[in-house]
């Protein structure tokens, strides 16, 4: 496991130790649940945007064509 030391000004750190007591968990459980969670972001965005080059701009303008008719349905 790496260590990482980061600097903020010290108002933002003292709210973000509040935040963890207020979840119950520790700092730097936080830290790793906020970086997981970026991780994941990027990782759909990269799965979205490989898909998107694969496909069909008119294929996927009929598909939301589609959606919106069905939500549209009384």
């Amino acid at each position: 496991m790496a260590t990482l030391t980061i600097r903020l000004p010290n108002d933002q750190h003292e709210r973000l130790k509040a935040l963890a007591a207020r979840r119950g968990t520790s700092l730097n459980k936080m830290f790793e649940e906020f970086s997981a969670r970026a991780l994941a972001e990027s990782d759909t965005e990269v799965r979205f945007l490989a898909r998107a080059a694969r496909g069909d701009r008119q294929t996927g303008l009929a598909l939301l064509d589609k959606l919106d008719a069905y939500h549209r349905k009384p």
